[in-house]
């Protein structure tokens, strides 16, 4: 029985090859199937702290970008803010409060920033 993720991931013929569609990795289809989110351009900056334990995280939605140009980004904005980071889901969320600092970056690369939530 054979689950997600399981089987052929390198051939002496080929090399490595993709696990969901084994493809070796230069043809691989999968990869090439995802597509931007559409979004309405507006890029929304949020604070939250649910299920965080009270630690304050900031979050930016809404960039409409591919996976490697949302990690970085996500890179330039948490050397920005001096904190650290992730990229869950198509949403940037850097560890701090930093939103109005987030809000000028984004703004000087020609976006249009909203702040969101209260």
């Amino acid at each position: 029985m054979q689950g997600k993720g399981s089987g052929l991931v390198y051939s002496t013929e080929h090399g490595r090859m993709c696990g969901d569609c084994r493809q070796p990795l230069a043809a691989c289809t999968c990869k090439q199937q995802k597509a931007a989110p559409i979004t309405d351009g507006i890029v929304r900056v949020s604070l939250e702290t649910k299920g965080r334990k009270g630690k304050g995280v900031t979050l930016v939605k809404g960039l409409g970008m591919d996976d490697d140009a949302l990690a970085q980004l996500a890179k330039q904005l948490k050397a920005a803010c001096g904190s650290g980071g992730t990229v869950k889901d198509g949403v940037i969320e850097i560890q701090g409060d930093h939103c109005e600092r987030i809000m000028e970056t984004l703004k000087q690369k020609g976006l249009t920033v909203k702040r969101a939530g209260g």
